[in-house]
């Protein structure tokens, strides 16, 4: 009997399986194996040659002081000031001032409060602790987090006082919580809006606070120099697309520029309008409790005498006699510009071939100016200084990607201000409903459909990733 012939016809034994094997299939398998490897180190190598934004800057803040030259006087306007726009509100009208019906925190530096007092959202959402504070029975809205943005509401429709939605624009802010249920609120019995409805049904936008560095310096820019920049940058104004326009008073025409569409004139008219609207507290500005849905506020919640705040007008009394939105004012108003990580050379290469690139090659510098000069104002430490803001102070369509669906004075749907960039360093949220804390994305959301900014963005996205990575060094520190 031969050996191997009792093993079945289809499965041969080693010596067979040798001696028709493939002596190459190992080399070839080998040789596929290293290739993927390589392939894959590769990747992995262009991975992390990517350029992507390195995050906010650490250490000291690089803003929050007055700026220098104010008298001693001027000084301790701006310490009140300051003192004020720290100061947590309660209910009952006492030494503070009438929080609510409707709110959205219970201070003005719970809001403004990155990298220093004065600024923007910070890391932790005072909102969250706010909505129950003082055993208060708000729910938190689904888009409020406690990693995420503080925010504020607003309708692009309105709703009747059934909440259904009509079809007349809004745009107004909506409190996020309300005083129900808080000890010094009484019997108050106002309920929140339906924001889970409201984001269903996409009539909800979205907006962060905005650092208030400098407002001082931009309130004293004149008007000639907003316009005549403006027609500086004409040439290139055209062929890149781009067209933007002052938003303007509806009273007197002059050009309004604070806010993320520039809605406001003036740092007393944005001091009194975030008081009523973000704390719910009626000023000499605005008077008036706002409620939800309807204009009427139930009489329960109709605690305190209105206005609650208001000029002290007791001349014997130690209690300062400006109002709480003044003082603001004038603590804004002296905050001085924030001021960048470096400058010049004594910014690394990188950084100083980002300022190149945004300047002259991407372009970015059309809408986002690196500076202009005040006028002369009544503040001599305000007059005749270069204000490093980055921004035109015109509204420019954004597109369909960015565009809140929300008009305030002459500035449309798709409209914003040009955001001022001094500071961006130090910032953790993005774009005006705070949709990214990467500055890559929120660079490349300025590009959709009707977007002035979209030759702007083709020409960054142009750039080497060498050269990417400089831009994003660059604005990481101003």
């Amino acid at each position: 009997m031969k050996k191997n012939q009792n093993i079945p016809k289809g499965n041969p034994g080693p010596a067979a399986r040798n001696k028709n094997a493939n002596p190459k299939r190992p080399i070839i398998f080998h040789g596929l194996f290293l290739l993927i490897c390589s392939l894959s180190f590769v990747y992995a190598l262009q991975g992390q040659n990517q350029a992507h934004d390195p995050g906010p800057r650490t250490g000291t803040p690089s803003a929050g002081n007055f700026i220098s030259g104010l008298t001693a006087a001027q000084q301790s306007y701006f310490t009140d000031g300051q003192t004020r726009f720290q100061e947590v509100e309660s209910v009952q009208n006492g030494t503070n001032n009438g929080l609510g019906p409707s709110f959205n925190s219970s201070s003005c530096s719970s809001c403004h409060a990155q990298p220093s007092v004065g600024g923007t959202s910070p890391t932790v959402n005072p909102q969250i602790a706010v909505a129950n504070a003082q055993g208060a029975t708000n729910s938190i809205p689904q888009f409020i987090t406690l990693n995420g943005p503080v925010r504020e509401a607003r309708f692009k429709f309105a709703v009747d006082s059934s909440e259904r939605i009509t079809s007349n624009p809004d745009g107004g802010v909506h409190g996020l919580f309300t005083i129900k249920g808080r000890s010094d609120a009484g019997s108050c019995q106002m309920a929140q809006p339906d924001f889970q409805r409201m984001v269903a049904e996409n009539n909800i936008s979205f907006r962060i606070p905005t650092p208030t560095f400098g407002l001082g310096l931009i309130e004293s820019l004149s008007e000639d120099t907003i316009m005549a920049n403006q027609a500086a940058q004409n040439s290139a104004n055209q062929s890149l697309g781009i067209s933007g326009v002052p938003n303007r008073s509806g009273n007197d025409g002059s050009i309004t520029r604070f806010g993320w569409k520039a809605q406001n004139k003036s740092l007393l008219m944005f001091s009194g309008e975030a008081y009523n609207v973000e704390m719910g507290i009626t000023n000499e500005l605005f008077p008036n409790e706002r409620g939800y849905p309807t204009a009427q506020v139930p009489s329960s919640c109709m605690i305190n005498p209105t206005p609650e705040d208001t000029t002290n007008f007791d001349v014997t009394s130690t209690v300062a006699g400006p109002s709480d939105i003044v003082a603001f004012s004038d603590f804004m108003r002296f905050l001085d510009q924030p001021a960048p990580a470096c400058t010049g050379t004594d910014c690394s290469q990188s950084i100083q071939n980002g300022r190149n690139l945004f300047i002259n090659v991407a372009k970015c510098s059309v809408c986002h100016t690196p500076s202009m000069t005040t006028g002369t104002s009544y503040v001599a430490a305000l007059s005749n200084v270069q204000a490093n803001l980055f921004s035109d102070l015109l509204l420019h369509h954004m597109g369909s990607k960015l565009a809140d669906g929300v008009s305030q004075g002459g500035a449309g749907p798709d409209q914003f201000r040009s955001a001022p960039l001094w500071g961006l360093g130090q910032r953790l949220f993005f774009l005006h409903d705070g949709r990214t804390s990467d500055l890559m994305q929120a660079i490349q959301d300025h590009a959709s459909q009707g977007s002035e900014a979209n030759a702007v963005i083709r020409n960054f996205d142009q750039l080497s990733q060498t050269q990417k990575q400089d831009l994003l060094n660059f604005l990481r520190s101003l």
